[in-house]
């Protein structure tokens, strides 16, 4: 099932998420719905909060990315109750976007490097490294559960350019490609 994302402005954006003991609900079926969300809304990650959950959970797909440096066909992976030990090496710039901040792009600066622990989908426990577009990707994912937005990052003056545009996402007048719920709806 196709679910809303969750616009700019919502409460949920802005809060940390909880982690999720297992069993308390159908990870399976959620996990199924994000997946088909985020291929509708031509996304490579989504995080639970943009669905309008406030649990620690995460999927990522960064196929659609053709990236010519690493392959990204095999990206497909699903993170619950993440946790980012470290993250090292240059910082980098790259332009980003966001499923919940729709026709929004602009550069983020993050470490090529991260380490994270996480559950899969079937509660199996991972301890991986992850660097370059793999990092980025997750990095972003997992602002989300802690209730950061790549629009944190940007310079007071950025955001006051960005002012109207950012207003005019959370009243709803934006026409995106999929179903979104605007704060207050």
């Amino acid at each position: 099932m196709i679910l809303p994302v969750v616009a700019y402005g919502h409460p949920i954006l802005k809060k940390e998420a909880v982690d999720i003991e297992k069993g308390e609900m159908d990870l399976d079926s959620l996990i199924k719905d994000m997946f088909e969300t985020m291929y509708n809304a031509h996304g490579v990650g989504l995080a639970a909060p943009q669905i309008n959950k406030g649990i620690r959970l995460f999927i990522v797909d960064g196929e659609p990315m053709g990236d010519e440096n690493e392959s990204m066909e095999d990206f497909k992976k699903v993170f619950i109750n993440p946790e980012i030990l470290e993250e090292d090496g240059e910082e980098w710039g790259m332009e980003e976007g966001c499923l919940s901040i729709p026709d929004i792009h602009e550069t983020v600066y993050r470490p090529e490097r991260l380490k994270i622990r996480y559950f899969d989908e079937k509660w199996v426990e991972h301890e991986e490294v992850y660097e370059g577009m793999r990092a980025r990707i997750i990095q972003h994912e997992y602002d989300h559960i802690e209730g950061v937005l790549f629009t944190d990052y940007l310079s007071s003056l950025k955001k006051r350019l960005l002012k109207k545009r950012l207003t005019n996402i959370s009243k709803g007048k934006i026409n995106p490609n999929y179903r979104m719920l605007f704060p207050g709806k």
